[in-house]
């Protein structure tokens, strides 16, 4: 059976997420109590009905005394033997608090007598939540994603029956816009020659060829490539037996656009070649 606990910040993207999974054959449940969890694993891996074999389960602060509860369900699960992965979601301070001044929605901490706006409130869950973070299974940063695009990265790392293997995900972006808080392993790529300054390809991307072959052509590129490669096909292995189940491996240069997109798409397809189980997202080629 996989069951995935899906958790994280509120606003984040939890309840999309659920969809996602819901959409790509899980069955889920919104906000379970985590005292219900254990009992909840059991009814599912003795029902008959086999579309009670992949499950996905939200938990977040709406339940009282939320981590407590979270930390000792997790660890009867723990105890019993059962397997599981956990799922967080997390976005950056501002873009939650424009996601719920969008909605006009109340943060779930709001209502307590200490909290008083949105941001604190933001604050106070991401300590409640630190622990949880550190030792989930999966990340996915939201700030910078689609509705389209989380469904994506979710269909990547769920679709298929594989839940034990290591999925990566390639992402590029550009520093000007910070840098990407789930990448495992980051290169930075700004050293390279830089197509924005050349006139006929400042306005393309590094997916189309003219800004592609510029980026390539140039022998320091190939250095640095093979280079990046040959560090991710030895690490890939060791992460895998360390038992992690995702990797971010982001790629950055100045504006997200150029260079560390084409070498962003050059590593990914490098791992599809060598059948890896692999996605890829190109975070700001969209942007001025």
């Amino acid at each position: 059976m996989e069951f995935i606990i899906v958790s994280g910040i509120s606003g984040a993207g939890k309840t999309s997420a659920l969809h996602a999974l819901e959409d790509i054959g899980f069955y889920c449940v919104d906000n379970i109590p985590p005292a219900l969890l254990s009992t909840f694993y059991d009814l599912c891996d003795k029902s008959s009905d086999m579309r009670m074999k992949r499950i996905a389960v939200v938990l977040d602060i709406r339940v009282g005394n939320f981590y407590e509860e979270f930390s000792a369900a997790v660890a009867k699960l723990r105890k019993d033997n059962y397997r599981y992965k956990t799922l967080f979601l997390d976005a950056s301070n501002d873009v939650i608090v424009r996601r719920f001044r969008a909605t006009r929605r109340k943060h779930p901490l709001c209502p307590d007598a200490s909290i008083y706006t949105i941001s604190d409130a933001v604050d106070l869950e991401r300590g409640l939540l630190m622990k949880l973070k550190q030792s989930a299974d999966y990340l996915i940063d939201t700030s910078y994603l689609s509705s389209a695009q989380l469904k994506e990265r979710i269909s990547t790392l769920f679709l298929e029956n594989e839940i034990s293997a290591l999925a990566v995900t390639c992402v590029s972006f550009g520093f000007k816009y910070g840098v990407p808080t789930e990448a495992d392993i980051m290169f930075d790529v700004r050293c390279l020659p830089n197509p924005f300054y050349i006139e006929e390809l400042k306005y393309k991307n590094g997916l189309d060829a003219p800004v592609r072959d510029y980026v390539m052509k140039w022998e320091q590129t190939q250095g640095l490539l093979s280079r990046m490669i040959d560090y991710i096909d030895y690490t890939l292995p060791l992460y895998a037996d360390e038992g992690k189940a995702q990797l971010v491996i982001a790629i950055g240069c100045t504006g997200g656009k150029h260079r560390s997109v084409a070498l962003t798409q050059a590593v990914y397809d490098h791992l599809i070649e060598n059948k890896h189980k692999v996605s890829v997202h190109h975070r700001d080629i969209g942007k001025a």
